[in-house]
């Protein structure tokens, strides 16, 4: 990206914020002493921490501090050294060798280039029964082998020796080094996953090779995380011990922020209904995330078997006065599903900015009304099926499921029932699509309009709405087959367009990041691809 490209998005998205303070015993202690750090930021019970299966931001807060990939990623989304100390691209882009650094796992082992190569043909086998395999398509014959059309040791991925990993992609793949911060490309140790299939369900079977271990999960209470004196960088790490709770409610968080027993929080800790409120007297702060909060709809599913229909109850929503009067955090309504701050890397500015409206701001009910008429003659029906909202039990999910039923009913004349489910459960309902119309948000694995939109693409693993569309798929396929940017960019900004159309998603908003946190702890780093960076925090005197 051109160091030219810039707006106040994108610099906050990039923004190094200080946060958290130590509580009890260690609270003041100067940086070289023992400090503990705790955070509101779990809601409840982490699905899963297996890179293989890991695919929630909650899971993937611990799975970045507790396991590290070849390359981690800076505050700005650009890849620098993890394990892989350094790497080599070929001219043509398609061969990367990466070379390993001296680094251990938890339970002394060398970590190898051959956990790689285990682990990336772990998520592809399909047994494994990965959501993101897709990730790892990428690779040569990664998606032939996924689908049982090719052997593992066709794959794109071979350890030469235990310090050198050499990698073949299908095509040049421009965020591809990027793409291995992510979790589920970080490495598993093959001796341990194959001695216990359930090795990462519990913290004393777990074996890491991040920056901290995981001392202890005691299941539907808290995680802790104690700083690991074996990680290849342990000099830099000043923190001993994060403690991360599970807080079911926001109210019950800020309360124990108040008290002192929280240090720092994000939208787990800050009250949906204070939200505004907090963000004007300064105890919140906000900046843009890249990120986007919409609603799924299950073309599966009855009415939204309907194309109109989808689109009627899309432009039913009044996006402006969600983030106005609902979610009060400095959002913005949604223009597109790519969200606002993501850069278009050909015309060098904002991707929003790159295209047309594809969403008004505030409703349109007429054209909406006119819309659903228009379909249920096509289906035949004189009377709408029932509909349902599905999300996550979350008091700011709640109101703004509560606030689209009535807009659904005042614009529509449609009534909608309200579902919640526990998150663990709700993922699980949206994967196996038992759900009509369901909340979703999305953050980005790397910095690149990609990230939103091959996850519609019919194969993948994220598309719970069963979407399917051949020309987008065409598309997402041309923009994966070049380097070139413009190339790229014209083809995401085509499939984005037929998304629109046919609407299988329905964005709501561009995201923001909130935070309550105490005044003595630096060096805590929020980062573009939307995950907060705990590693080298440290603690001051207060």
């Amino acid at each position: 990206m051109s160091k030219r490209w810039t707006s106040w998005i994108a610099i906050g998205l990039v923004l190094s914020m200080a946060f958290l303070a130590a509580c009890g015993s260690d609270a003041g202690k100067g940086a070289s002493d023992e400090q503990v750090l705790t955070a509101g930021m779990v809601v409840s019970e982490p699905p899963n921490l297996d890179p293989a299966k890991t695919e929630d931001s909650q899971s993937g807060l611990i799975a970045r501090h507790v396991m590290e990939g070849l390359a981690n990623m800076d505050k700005e989304g650009e890849p620098t050294p993890g394990i892989a100390e350094k790497w080599d691209v070929s001219k043509d882009g398609k061969k990367i060798t990466f070379h390993l650094r001296d680094a251990k796992w938890s339970n002394g082992d060398p970590v190898t280039a051959g956990d790689f190569e285990y682990a990336w043909k772990r998520v592809l086998n399909p047994d494994t029964g990965s959501t993101y395999a897709y990730q790892l398509f990428y690779l040569k014959n990664g998606e032939k082998y996924n689908k049982g059309k090719a052997k593992a040791d066709e794959v794109g991925v071979k350890a030469v020796d235990d310090k050198t990993l050499e990698v073949e992609l299908e095509k040049p793949t421009p965020y591809f080094i990027s793409l291995t911060s992510f979790y589920t490309l970080m490495p598993v140790n093959k001796k341990v996953v194959e001695k216990n299939k359930k090795w990462a369900a519990n913290a004393d079977t777990f074996v890491n090779n991040g920056a901290f271990n995981l001392a202890e999960w005691k299941h539907d209470s808290k995680i802790v995380l104690k700083k690991n004196k074996d990680y290849w960088n342990a000099d830099k790490v000043k923190l001993a011990q994060i403690n991360l709770p599970f807080i079911g409610e926001d109210k019950t968080g800020y309360q124990m922020f108040k008290a002192g027993e929280i240090d720092y929080g994000d939208k787990t800790i800050i009250p949906a209904d204070m939200m505004g409120d907090l963000i004007k007297k300064g105890e919140v702060k906000s900046v843009p995330e890249l990120a986007s909060y919409a609603y799924e709809f299950n073309v599966k599913e009855k009415p939204f078997t309907n194309e109109k229909i989808r689109k009627a109850f899309a432009m039913a929503m009044d996006r402006k006065s969600i983030v106005e009067n609902v979610a009060q955090g400095g959002q913005l309504p949604a223009n597109g599903w790519v969200p606002r701050g993501m850069p278009d890397f050909a015309a060098e500015k904002d991707w929003v900015q790159a295209h047309d409206t594809y969403l008004k701001p505030t409703a349109q009910a007429e054209e909406a009304k006119k819309l659903l008429k228009e379909g249920m003659k096509e289906e035949g029906w004189d009377k709408l099926p029932p509909v349902t909202i599905d999300y996550n039990t979350d008091e700011g999910h709640k109101k703004i499921a509560e606030a689209i039923q009535q807009m659904w009913k005042k614009n529509l004349n449609v009534n909608v029932k309200l579902r919640n489910s526990e998150w663990k459960v709700y993922l699980e309902k949206k994967h196996t699509g038992d759900f009509q119309v369901a909340r979703f948000g999305w953050l980005p694995d790397y910095v690149d309009p990609m990230t939103f939109l091959d996850m519609y693409t019919t194969d993948s693993g994220q598309n719970d709405p069963s979407y399917s569309n051949k020309k987008y798929d065409a598309l997402i396929k041309k923009a994966k087959s070049t380097a070139d940017q413009k190339v790229r960019m014209e083809a995401l900004h085509k499939a984005e367009k037929i998304l629109m159309e046919d609407m299988p998603i329905a964005p709501i908003y561009s995201y923001t990041h909130n935070t309550m946190q105490k005044e003595n702890v630096k060096n805590v780093i929020y980062k573009k691809d939307g995950h907060t960076d705990f590693r080298f925090a440290y603690l001051t005197e207060e």
